[in-house]
């Protein structure tokens, strides 16, 4: 199968010197278009004019636009401006807020009262914004993108929010004291449940929150099962730099399926310089590699680099060939047409065992260095990916899912492995 999907991707980008001017715009007749799969770019510029020719240029071969700045999300005129845009161009809509801005008055008494938020000459416009957003664009607003990289964050600095200070200057104790792995992982996600702009995301019972429940989406590149544990309902894994693509599908797609989520990939950075992304050939590659794993979005990171960037971020030429040529496979051949790939073996980590897994030297909770079990549940890992490559799902031994009817075989972490 190896062999073949090599032979079908070269054929596929020999294809690409033969693109006529004219693209097809495909309508809602196939799987890519009627909802069950979203394909798009962030946008990550701080201006409505570069959304919208970001918009103008993808919007005949994407389905999704993802709003991926502060300065946009901070920016109430701005971010109706560019999902009015999107939306008229027939594109859904992903939001991503650092935090939801909200009122804290009814828990604070004067503290942040009206006449406060005037003084700093803001207001808390977040809550009643989203409150708005599914009358104002209705199926196409998908929800949030709160927060960023939870997980990575909390293995690389030892807090899932990366900044060690709050606002006030002093420093987050939130995991001062551990006592084991299994004490930071109830941290870490407590934290993030428990985090003011989450449960104003996803719990109505709260006073001036949302009216129902909104879909919550973050990117990751660790700790993806610990991030569903947490309250996302979609998590996508980070495709980029030297990564292993069927390791980090099997820990987001592992964790998804376990839980009963959605999952989805986003191509990152490849090089920490220009061109960032890799190029039209290598895009196009995890595009349908995480297309054929099962993913349900397939995005692609548009960072700007100023003053490295052009008018569309970082993506040029090649890239939006490459992306063209992805629209036009996911609509001539559905997924189980060609190549579909279904994971069939899980591999069980112990439970609350939250090693990076990035590389053998990863931390463990962002505070401990690999222990004893480290270097042996690396060698089974590699040795099973090797052997199942996108066929695996990487999950954890927890009591609260039953994951075993649901594949071939299974080995657990101390399991023989030949």
């Amino acid at each position: 199968m190896k062999s073949a999907f090599s032979l079908f991707l070269s054929v596929l980008m020999l294809s690409a010197c033969f693109l006529t001017i004219g693209f097809v715009h495909y309508t809602a007749v196939s799987e890519a278009s009627d909802g069950d799969f979203f394909f798009g770019v962030t946008y990550g510029g701080n201006t409505t004019c570069e959304a919208k020719l970001l918009i103008d240029r993808v919007k005949g071969f994407t389905n999704v636009f993802v709003v991926n700045s502060w300065d946009i999300s901070t920016n109430e005129s701005a971010l109706n401006e560019i999902c009015d845009y999107a939306v008229d161009a027939n594109l859904h809509v992903i939001v991503y807020f650092n935090f939801i801005f909200y009122n804290y008055t009814f828990q604070f008494g004067n503290i942040y009262n009206s006449s406060t938020w005037g003084h700093y000459g803001v207001s808390p416009w977040h809550m009643p914004w989203l409150n708005n957003a599914r009358e104002r664009w209705g199926d196409k607003f998908l929800g949030i993108y709160l927060y960023d990289e939870p997980g990575g964050k909390q293995i690389d600095s030892g807090y899932w929010g990366g900044n060690m200070m709050t606002f006030s200057g002093r420093n987050i104790t939130a995991f001062t004291n551990l006592s084991d792995y299994g004490d930071a992982a109830n941290r870490f996600v407590r934290g993030i449940t428990r985090s003011g702009s989450m449960q104003h995301a996803i719990n109505s019972s709260i006073p001036d929150s949302i009216n129902s429940p909104m879909p919550v989406f973050t990117s990751d590149n660790a700790l993806y099962w610990f991030d569903y544990l947490a309250g996302y309902d979609t998590v996508f894994a980070e495709l980029g730099w030297n990564n292993s693509r069927a390791q980090h599908i099997a820990l987001c797609r592992g964790a998804a399926n376990a839980q009963d989520k959605h999952w989805g990939a986003i191509i990152t950075w490849t090089y920490r310089k220009p061109p960032y992304l890799g190029n039209g050939t290598e895009l196009l590659k995890d595009m349908i590699t995480a297309y054929r794993a099962g993913a349900k979005y397939v995005l692609i990171f548009n960072y700007p680099k100023y003053p490295e960037t052009n008018q569309y971020g970082i993506l040029a030429e090649e890239h939006f060939t490459a992306m063209k040529l992805f629209w036009n496979y996911i609509h001539d051949i559905p997924r189980e047409a060609y190549g579909k790939v279904d994971a069939q073996v899980a591999f069980v980590l112990p439970k609350d065992y939250g090693w990076g897994m990035r590389n053998p030297d990863d931390k463990i909770w962002g505070f401990w260095s690999p222990d004893d079990l480290s270097p042996i549940i690396w060698d089974k890992m590699t040795n099973l990916i090797a052997k199942y490559d996108l066929r695996l799902d990487i999950v954890y031994d927890n009591s609260q899912f039953n994951f075993t009817d649901r594949y071939s075989k299974i080995y657990f972490w101390n399991s023989t492995i030949d």
